[in-house]
């Protein structure tokens, strides 16, 4: 165990973030997660058992020190990082012409701003390792919708998995970008109700996601866009 990878995930207390967790700690992996409400971290580890090998940590992803800290207490716990997974993340579920600005801040500084914290954070680990960064980002970041400036936010993600990729793969160190199409998590919580239409369950896009982790070394999946049948968008 104390030779076996390490994997850091913001958001990982719920959703895809806390799907891919369950997966890498049942593959013997150590895994640190991140999220804002002390609460549900405390409920999703003993969810699991209390398991030696998960370290969980309350920290806001949009903020640098944060970020940074969480890295420090990963390496400081596991003694090296193998995976990034930038997973946090949260929609308005408003429009540009008819929503509340109110909102936009938080959401373009955790879902733009926070992966570009934790490349920078971690980067020196990583090379290390020669290990992966992952970017959760979203069909929505390759299909325009009318008005939607959570899509505006995935479409930086997709450029920021692109503009990454090119710098540190001098490196070793790969990048993928997994994009969902619609995926029942708790991401829908504010909208009050799940889209109509198949969905993808949190299992499914962690397995997506594990499955570019676990590639032979010098192979480098880049770009996995995910959605269920029947999602024509």
């Amino acid at each position: 165990m104390t030779d076996s990878s390490v994997a850091l995930i913001t958001g990982g207390g719920s959703g895809i973030g806390a799907a891919v967790a369950r997966r890498l700690l049942e593959a013997g992996q150590r895994v640190a997660v991140t999220g804002r409400g002390e609460a549900r971290l405390r409920a999703f580890r003993e969810e699991l058992g209390d398991p030696d090998g998960l370290l969980t940590l309350v920290g806001d992803a949009a903020d640098h020190t944060q970020v940074r800290s969480a890295v420090e207490a990963t390496l400081k716990e596991f003694g090296r990082l193998d995976t990034v997974v930038a997973n946090a993340g949260f929609a308005t579920h408003d429009s540009v012409a008819e929503g509340d600005p109110a909102g936009w801040s938080e959401m373009v500084l955790t879902n733009v701003l926070g992966p570009a914290l934790l490349i920078r954070a971690s980067i020196d680990a990583l090379k290390e390792t020669r290990g992966r960064i992952v970017l959760v980002g979203s069909v929505a970041g390759f299909v325009p919708t009318p008005g939607n400036i959570y899509g505006a936010t995935k479409w930086a993600v997709t450029g920021l998995a692109e503009n990454t990729r090119r710098e540190v793969t001098q490196w070793g160190v790969g990048v993928t970008l997994i994009a969902p199409g619609r995926v029942e998590t708790p991401f829908w919580d504010a909208h009050g109700s799940l889209p109509d239409g198949e969905l993808l369950t949190a299992d499914q896009i962690a397995d997506s996601i594990v499955w570019a982790m676990t590639q032979p070394a010098g192979v480098d999946v880049n770009t996995v866009v995910v959605r269920p049948l029947g999602q024509p968008n």
